[in-house]
């Protein structure tokens, strides 16, 4: 078994191919396209053993991907982030890339993704088409608010482009550019319409046969053109893990392992969750001191105090220890006051010792 890493760019695909030791067999690079790809075929055939090529998913990945197993060779799509995260690297190539994948390709580590079949393949891009189209109307449309609001003009309707709409705005005799922005920007919006409507009327001849469509415009706010997109989107739900269950009566439910069930238990019931996990595992029970929090307190996090240091006022002047010394030395001496010593004597007269 050989191992091959493929970088794809524009204008190139960069391999490179190892043995099951890691030893580099071949290096190079060839055109992305049909041709090419046949060429790179011819070319690593006589090494005379199945290949298995691992590429980073990207637009155009699904192109070679397809090419090459026609030619009989094992291509596995690489997501690009996790690929990133299992080999960071500093230098980055598109040979670098290559023998990355490839590497990854001997050791069995290629975060692959999965690959839809020409079926879902098809129902993604009718229903990508059709929101594409949406997109542009909604750009159009926008852009004529825009020249309205640039020229004080409010909207006094609803709809802007409904027949009340229509009629303010064969009215308003814009000056020039702005006026044929506005009649463009309708033309190519009645033109949009037309193609919306045909894809949705395609969607609906199409979803009425799909199994996932029924299902999902059960629930509340989904329409037909909505599920049509997430069934498409989905695929086949079983390439999903299955939550795992256990059959369940009225006289006996299990409890649920998952993290959301945990938490709605423990907010059905008077204990808090550390004591719930305590008494699940056995360990004794310690309550834990009682914490006063303000209702802001998530809001506005307190700030952290250090044990060993003094938290002074805010707005008090800190003097150094030198300064307060030399201070003291330069400062006069306050003048004697001899009122408050006749009243301290006064207040407490000084006692005779007996003889």
């Amino acid at each position: 078994m050989l191992y091959a890493g493929l970088d794809l760019s524009r204008k190139r695909l960069d391999f490179h191919l190892l043995d099951a030791e890691g030893a580099t067999v071949d290096v190079g690079a060839s055109l992305p396209d049909a041709d090419g790809l046949a060429a790179l075929s011819q070319r690593l055939e006589r090494h005379g053993a199945p290949i298995r090529a691992a590429i980073e998913s990207m637009n155009g990945a699904r192109f070679v991907h397809d090419r090459l197993e026609l030619h009989g060779w094992q291509v596995e799509i690489a997501d690009a982030q996790k690929v990133k995260g299992l080999a960071p690297l500093a230098c980055k190539t598109d040979r670098i890339d290559a023998w990355v994948l490839a590497e990854l390709a001997r050791r069995d580590l290629v975060p692959a993704i999965w690959l839809p079949d020409p079926r879902v393949r098809a129902e993604r891009e009718r229903a990508r088409w059709r929101l594409h189209l949406v997109r542009h109307r909604s750009s159009l449309k926008q852009r004529v608010h825009a020249v309205l609001l640039t020229h004080g003009k409010p909207c006094p309707v609803t709809d802007l482009f409904g027949v009340r709409g229509r009629q303010l705005l064969a009215r308003l005799e814009l000056p020039e550019p702005w006026q044929g922005t506005i009649e463009a920007s309708l033309r190519l919006i009645d033109e949009l319409d037309r193609e919306i409507g045909d894809c949705e009327r395609k969607l609906r001849r199409l979803g009425a046969d799909h199994h996932y469509v029924p299902l999902l415009c059960t629930v509340p706010g989904i329409s037909w053109v909505l599920a049509y997109t997430i069934a498409a989107e989905l695929g086949d739900i079983n390439r999903f893990p299955a939550r795992a269950s256990s059959p369940a009566t009225a006289a006996s439910a299990p409890a649920s392992t998952s993290p959301a069930s945990a938490t709605c238990a423990a907010l059905s019931t008077d204990e808090s969750p550390d004591r719930q996990t305590a008494r699940r595992q056995g360990r004794p029970d310690r309550p834990r001191p009682p914490t006063h929090r303000g209702d802001l307190a998530h809001a506005q996090p307190q700030p952290t105090l250090r044990s060993q240091r003094r938290h002074r006022p805010p707005g008090r002047l800190t003097v150094p220890k030198e300064m307060r010394h030399r201070s003291d030395s330069h400062r006069p001496c306050p003048p004697p006051r001899g009122g408050d010593r006749e009243m301290s004597l006064a207040r407490h007269p000084p006692q005779q010792r007996p003889p």
